[in-house]
């Protein structure tokens, strides 16, 4: 009865602590690394109806899993992790944390942001995988990729390309790569809109004041030591902690992520580093110009869609193009895909909502897949990380005729495009 008795009150606890805050998420701590998450390969090949066949791909992705990015985060980490330590604070659980983040350094010296062989092999599962579903459109056939010009977005475009030639020998491929396709695939560089933005406080101030409400120090406390003066900066080094160690899975490492952090602490620091790039590169109430400098790369998949359609001999039916995180989340977010679009006032609830390692994983790509009925007409299906999810909103079908998606996917665009 004692144990009942207990049980009862546990339960009881754990609803009454969702019921306070309702908006708290329980993500896994797979999910918790967001988007410094490995790519979670396709555990299933998604079959399309015997009436129907593939035409054309015209594909979007993102680079493959890299070294850390710079050494901005571990920088900042180290500095504070020695100063614990030659104060006499740092703890047990520090040293293991400065043990692991001089590792971290040692092993991406001369290599930040390289794409490692994790991400080598991302892309070429990906292309393994288009090859296999989609045969028809790689033998005797040509691939056109482009890329821009960070070394990790060329790499994967080589592993990928060169994955397709592997499989077969006889397709021809062209690649591209360099600052001439910014504008499609760093447009985030070239918008004067854009940098105005960033530059003001429209968007710095709603991510500080998430921050300021949200963050916690329980994990710097646990490894700097409860007698350590933290400085002023502290949630910046909060994050910097958080950033170091959700992205040691992207460079192939192993570590045990609960010597850091509890599962509740891990969500609120994911939480906060969502957030922040569900403001700066995305559609929100604060501003659509994050979305809408996309546009360029929206109007391009529809062009080539297009010039294929009316002459199948002057554009390659394998479009590839190879970006970043920041090119893909205003892309989905402008083309208004589910869970990749959220407009709302309530912050907190941004985090149920709109998930970056859903969103862009390591190697995320968006695939339009043209099809050819047997009576002519033409369909497409837009594929997310190689699953299918529906083009337009409260439209239940995967397979959607091309002049009704290509009418709504114009609409996305902003008139002044």
């Amino acid at each position: 009865m004692r144990r009942i008795i207990l049980l009862a009150l546990v339960l009881t606890g754990m609803m009454v602590s969702y019921a306070a805050d309702p908006t708290a998420t329980n993500y896994s701590w797979d999910e918790c690394q967001g988007s410094a998450r490995p790519y979670p390969a396709p555990k299933e090949v998604v079959a399309y109806p015997d009436s129907l066949t593939p035409i054309m791909i015209n594909h979007v992705g993102r680079h493959g899993a890299r070294f850390a990015a710079s050494s901005k985060h571990t920088t900042v980490l180290l500095a504070a992790l020695r100063d614990a330590r030659d104060k006499g604070t740092l703890t047990a659980c520090g040293k293991d944390l400065l043990a692991l983040t001089e590792g971290v350094v040692k092993i991406t010296a001369g290599r930040w942001g390289a794409l490692d062989s994790l991400g080598m092999a991302e892309q070429r599962g990906i292309a393994s995988r288009m090859c296999r579903r989609y045969p028809m459109l790689i033998n005797k056939h040509t691939v056109e990729a482009l890329s821009s010009y960070s070394p990790r977005c060329i790499m994967s475009m080589y592993e990928f390309t060169h994955q397709i030639s592997r499989m077969n020998n006889k397709v021809e491929i062209f690649t591209s790569s360099g600052r001439q396709n910014s504008q499609l695939m760093r447009f985030f560089d070239l918008s004067n809109d854009y940098k105005e933005l960033c530059e003001g406080t429209q968007l710095s101030d709603p991510i500080k004041e998430f921050t300021d409400a949200n963050i916690t120090m329980a994990p710097l406390r646990r490894a700097l030591g409860k007698k350590y003066v933290l400085p002023a900066d502290s949630a910046d080094l909060a994050m910097a902690e958080y950033s170091v160690l959700a992205g040691v899975g992207a460079m192939n490492l192993q570590i045990d992520i609960t010597k850091y952090f509890t599962k509740e602490e891990f969500n609120v620091l994911w939480g906060i580093s969502n957030f922040r790039q569900y403001i700066q590169r995305t559609a929100s109430t604060v501003s659509s110009v994050p979305a809408d400098i996309a546009s360029p790369l929206l109007l391009d998949l529809i062009n080539t869609t297009d010039k294929f359609l009316a002459d199948s001999t002057s554009v390659a039916p394998v479009q590839l193009r190879f970006g970043h995180a920041e090119t893909l989340m205003p892309l989905l977010s402008l083309m208004r895909l589910q869970g990749c679009y959220y407009l709302t006032n309530y912050y907190d609830t941004v985090g149920l909502h709109w998930k970056n390692f859903d969103i862009v994983p390591m190697a995320a790509n968006l695939q339009l897949i043209l099809f050819r009925s047997k009576s002519g007409k033409i369909y497409v299906r837009c594929d997310l990380n190689e699953k299918p999810v529906h083009l337009i909103p409260n439209d239940q079908s995967l397979y959607v005729e091309w002049k009704k998606a290509r009418t709504y996917l114009e609409r996305c665009v902003p008139i002044y495009y």
